[in-house]
């Protein structure tokens, strides 16, 4: 007799007990969550159909749909509303991630006030901590207001009939990974609690019109924590991101489906809470009287907003065999490239046995390649122990072969450079519209740039024309 051959209903059905994800053969590892033995067998998958129900809301023509429903308002929070296109659309959530003690928690909670204080009833729900801890919080930064509701709750169905009781027109949830569903198996954080939590509060949102805020963990890789279904199911994705020894903060839009996502929000964390910060390039500077060797600065963009930054170098005589090469705020692999662009096409021989350091003021990162050009500078300039000229900014992407090549919004950088009053500017080949008082030298290459130190120091740390250095020891000999 025959096998019978086995159908869909007949063969089994396998889950990830972390994510959900389903398969019909089993894997050691869940493709989706890259859980290792969590994938389970669970029966024999149903074979259902879906048949046409009675619709909701008939469908219109596009032009009939009223837009004003999606206005955005504003949270209070100039730097913030930049970054969300505008402010908060009513049945929006947004989620906002970042590293512990980053300063979320201080950031949303004054957002929360500020909303509560233009008469809107706003729910603030915390699962991190106690309410006692977050009043003590709402004290220090001037927090407090009667339509501004605090409850500290882990249970989703918890959450919900506070929606039920409130009726806010925010709810902010510190953070989306400590609530769980009792009707889903995992402990809070998990895969599946944080699809049900967020599923469970979206659809409360777009029920509701009410604006979300949803705080959440990031990953030690920096990624947010939780399924990637996450990112894919809100509105707007927010990072927040900072040095926790720099007052400076940033919130950057990764995800938004109401503006651009290339906007950056400056903040300053200090002790009375977080503010924007409309200018700045401030933190970014050390004002002086007079140049300072191995300083250079630049202009660099965080977004499509232009911030004047500061790049330092030091060199000091090696004391071991392998010389020190130290960097903050930089990136090693482009600094350890301009060293080499630097003794090989700008001839400074100086640094190759020598420890070197950089950085950059005020905790600011620069990964650009415009400031290219501003590190390679600061090299020379500490090599020969010569300042760069006073009120001077270099901007530009330095190739393997010396050339200096052309970068995005020059115009934009010069003219937030001309606005703090700088005068001289060092920048690739055709710069565009140059602001007026403003002198602007085109460099093709490093030996151009380089021309802005002093020749005869140059010749003292290796750099200048072959001639130069040739002729450096004969009017040594002289001189003696």
């Amino acid at each position: 007799m025959a096998a019978r051959t086995k159908t869909a209903k007949d063969r089994p059905s396998y889950r990830c007990t972390e994510c959900g994800w389903t398969t019909v053969k089993w894997l050691g590892r869940c493709p989706e969550c890259q859980a290792w033995g969590t994938v389970e067998e669970y029966g024999a998958p149903a074979v259902r159909t879906t048949a046409a129900g009675r619709v909701s809301t008939a469908a219109l023509p596009i032009g009939q749909v009223d837009g004003r429903q999606a206005t955005a308002r504003s949270t209070g929070v100039d730097e913030l509303d930049r970054v969300l296109g505008g402010g908060l659309v009513p049945g929006a959530v947004v989620l906002l991630a970042g590293e512990p003690g980053v300063g979320k928690s201080t950031l949303l909670l004054d957002v929360a006030a500020k909303a509560a204080s233009d008469e809107h009833r706003t729910l603030y729900v915390t699962g991190e901590e106690s309410a006692s801890q977050v009043r003590l919080r709402a004290d220090r930064i001037k927090a407090l207001h009667d339509h501004l509701y605090l409850a500290a709750e882990t249970d989703l169905s918890a959450v919900l009939g506070h929606l039920d009781a409130v009726k806010p027109s925010l709810l902010v949830l510190d953070s989306v990974q400590t609530v769980a569903s009792p009707e889903i198996d995992g402990a809070p954080g998990g895969m599946a609690q944080v699809r049900e939590v967020a599923g469970a509060l979206i659809r409360a949102s777009k029920e509701r019109g009410m604006s979300t805020l949803l705080v959440g963990h990031v990953t030690k890789d920096g990624a947010i924590a939780g399924p990637r279904l996450l990112e894919h199911l809100v509105d707007v994705v927010l990072s927040f991101e900072g040095d926790r020894h720099a007052r400076l903060r940033l919130v950057r839009g990764v995800k938004n489906r109401y503006g651009a996502t290339d906007e950056v929000g400056c903040f300053e964390l200090h002790d009375e809470g977080i503010t924007g910060l409309a200018d700045p390039s401030g933190l970014f500077l050390t004002r002086r009287d007079e140049p300072v060797p191995g300083t250079c600065l630049t202009v660099t963009l965080e977004g499509r907003r232009p911030l004047v930054a500061e790049v330092q170098a030091l060199t000091v005589d090696s004391q071991i065999p392998s010389p020190r090469r130290t960097t903050s705020g930089l990136e090693t692999s482009r600094v350890s490239m301009m060293l080499a662009v630097l003794e090989q096409r700008g001839r400074i021989t100086a640094l190759g046995k020598r420890d070197i350091y950089s950085a950059t003021v005020g905790g600011v990162k620069l990964s650009e390649p415009a400031a290219d050009l501003a590190i390679a500078l600061a090299l020379a300039s500490a090599a020969s122990d010569v300042p760069l000229p006073k009120n001077l900014v270099a901007i530009g992407e330095v190739g393997l072969a010396g050339e200096v090549r052309r970068v995005t919004g020059v115009q934009r950088r010069l003219a937030e450079a001309h606005r703090l009053g700088f005068t001289h500017a060092l920048v690739p080949s055709d710069p565009g519209k140059v602001p007026p008082g403003m002198k602007v030298t085109e460099v093709a290459n490093m030996g151009d740039a380089l021309r802005v130190l002093p020749k005869g120091r140059q010749g003292a740390s290796g750099g200048g024309s072959r001639r130069e250095r040739a002729e450096a020891p004969r009017e040594a000999e002289a001189r003696r």
